[in-house]
């Protein structure tokens, strides 16, 4: 068959291995209650979204471990001895597209999800966070998007410190692709830092830029002193932004 007669194909928009048993991780795709510790970031409409993306609109099969979504998109989970792979497929225009080099809202938004859902069922199983989200562009052409913004540099597992939103970070690169960063942050009860950059356009002239700052067991006022640094530091650079935490 030609790709004319098959206009779509079916491939993975990420695949990870997560040190977690099969069965924990289906169920962190099948609780609402843990689906909350991962997915997303906290807002008053979360469990909702989660309602509407994971049941309301979803094919789940206990059997196969694989979630279909009313678009075509799938959750699948692979055992593979004490630990699992899981990927999320959809499909691509053509047989050689590669996910990794497409800026798409949902395709960058999936690869950061499942990557802090590793980031979850690895470092913090069954614990509760609170994050914080900014989303917005430059103030001016020519200005830097986020990542580049604060300083964020390096691959996969290696370590790194710097400084975000003013303030001194040291960690673990936890994940690194063409549009977006993860970092392992000890300051924040070893929480996830992830920055997806949308490069200029001509529907985005100047780009823009999303943050993910999870956060585990720190105090009130740490988490408010985090939000207060953050909340300055995004206003200086990105303008007019959507922000949303957690109280």
């Amino acid at each position: 068959m030609s790709d004319r007669d098959n206009p779509t194909f079916d491939l993975p928009i990420i695949e990870v291995t997560v040190a977690a048993p099969a069965e924990q991780v289906w169920q962190a795709l099948r609780d609402p209650a843990v689906i909350r510790d991962w997915f997303g970031w906290d807002t008053d409409t979360l469990a909702e979204e989660i309602a509407y993306i994971f049941f309301d609109h979803a094919n789940a099969s206990d059997t196969e471990r694989i979630i279909r979504f009313g678009r075509g998109d799938r959750f699948e989970v692979e055992a593979r001895g004490g630990q699992s792979v899981v990927r999320l497929v959809r499909a691509a225009p053509t047989a050689d597209t590669d996910w990794e080099d497409v800026f798409e809202d949902e395709a960058q938004g999936w690869i950061a999800f499942v990557q802090q859902l590793r980031f979850a069922l690895e470092r913090h199983p069954g614990e509760q966070r609170r994050t914080l989200y900014f989303a917005g562009s430059p103030r001016a052409s020519g200005d830097p998007l986020a990542a580049a913004a604060l300083g964020l540099a390096g691959r996969a597992g290696e370590s790194f410190s710097g400084s975000a939103a003013g303030v001194p970070i040291a960690g673990t690169v936890w994940h690194r692709g063409r549009h977006q960063i993860g970092l392992e942050v000890g300051e924040w009860g070893n929480g996830l830092l992830v920055v997806m950059d949308r490069p200029p356009s001509d529907r985005w002239p100047t780009g823009s830029s999303q943050v993910i700052a999870t956060t585990y067991g720190i105090s009130d006022g740490d988490f408010r002193a985090l939000e207060a640094r953050w909340s300055a530091w995004w206003d200086l650079h990105f303008g007019k932004s959507t922000r949303s935490g957690c109280d």
